[in-house]
């Protein structure tokens, strides 16, 4: 076997094919799922952004806690939430990870640090700071990362909670996932700055911007950016450049992009096969190990659409469960 050149052993290549592998297959079922009308309210999907999610998520454990987007089906999975019950919810279901109350946009698991997807554009970055700072009071290592879109960039509670954040010194992690388009509008007509390390230093804050197709540089930074903020550090942005497959909602038209846009980028920007390529080239992973795993993803999806189509609706004897927590 050829010399691995790459940052992880040849098991954490797989880890990360397989996760990346995961959320594509799981989106793309839901994309033709939804089309059929049986799952209730809106679905963002995350396909095409894999690279971003999983080569951060790869450098946390379940103490860490991340806010995530409306967007969130590839931040649950790569942070480990159980397939099976994110379709449940996806489909209403009361095996759902939410019991069937959150839908789509508001999955979370608090067990795996998942503190939950949000409607509410640039909501997390506050909750991440809470998290961050509960980990800097408990002394733990633990940290507390932010996802957001461009769109959400523009929020006034992202560009205070940098502030806070700054202020406090807190081991939080503000991730700027730089799809192009906030919904239609592009990202050139509605952000006034050229990058979004600028953003941060006007916050006093490092940043650094990432091809997001590429994985090994995501992992690379979101790694580095971790370790400081774990070691007493304190915050900083991230921004992963990429783009998505799929319009902003399931049945966006998406008139607002170029003739060939999303065909262009599939064959030429898919960060999948990008990494595919590369550790195929390196010789480090053979072909049929991959395939393999292609197989064992198609089951798993398959498995839990059925799961979730033939699981019971919450009854009315559940509206009033989980509503508050007593401590």
């Amino acid at each position: 076997m050829s010399k691995n050149p790459f940052p992880l052993d040849k098991q954490g290549l797989l880890e990360a094919y397989r996760t990346m592998r995961t959320i594509r297959e799981f989106e793309e079922r839901v994309h033709n799922e939804f089309a059929k009308g049986d799952i209730p309210g809106f679905v963002h999907l995350y396909a095409g952004e894999e690279a971003s999610g999983t080569g951060i998520m790869m450098h946390l454990n379940d103490r860490d806690r991340i806010a995530s987007t409306h967007r969130g089906h590839g931040h649950c999975i790569a942070k480990g939430v159980d397939v099976k019950e994110m379709m449940g919810e996806i489909y209403g279901k009361a095996m759902g990870s939410c019991r069937g109350k959150g839908g789509s946009m508001h999955i979370a698991d608090l067990s795996k640090g998942m503190m939950g997807a949000n409607g509410i554009l640039g909501a997390g970055a506050p909750l991440a700071c809470g998290a961050a700072l509960a980990a800097k009071f408990r002394g733990d290592g633990g940290v507390g990362i932010s996802f957001v879109g461009d769109g959400a960039s523009n929020q006034g509670m992202f560009l205070e909670s940098l502030n806070l954040a700054a202020v406090w010194n807190l081991p939080a992690i503000f991730v700027v996932e730089n799809n192009g388009y906030a919904e239609s509008t592009s990202r050139e007509y509605a952000v006034a700055v050229d990058s979004y390390v600028d953003r941060a230093a006007g916050f006093g804050l490092p940043g650094v911007t990432v091809d997001g197709t590429d994985f090994f540089a995501v992992y690379e930074a979101a790694g580095e950016i971790i370790k400081r903020a774990r070691e007493g550090g304190g915050p900083a942005l991230l921004e992963c450049k990429m783009i998505r497959f799929f319009g902003h909602f399931e049945g966006d038209q998406q008139t607002y992009r170029g003739k060939g846009e999303v065909e262009h980028i599939r064959a030429n920007q898919d960060c999948i096969k990008l990494f595919a390529d590369k550790v195929l080239d390196a010789g480090v992973i053979k072909r049929p190990e991959l395939e393999a795993i292609d197989k064992e993803i198609v089951k798993l999806i398959d498995e839990a659409v059925i799961t979730a189509k033939a699981a019971p609706l919450p009854t009315a004897k559940d509206l009033m469960t989980d509503v508050y927590v007593t401590y």
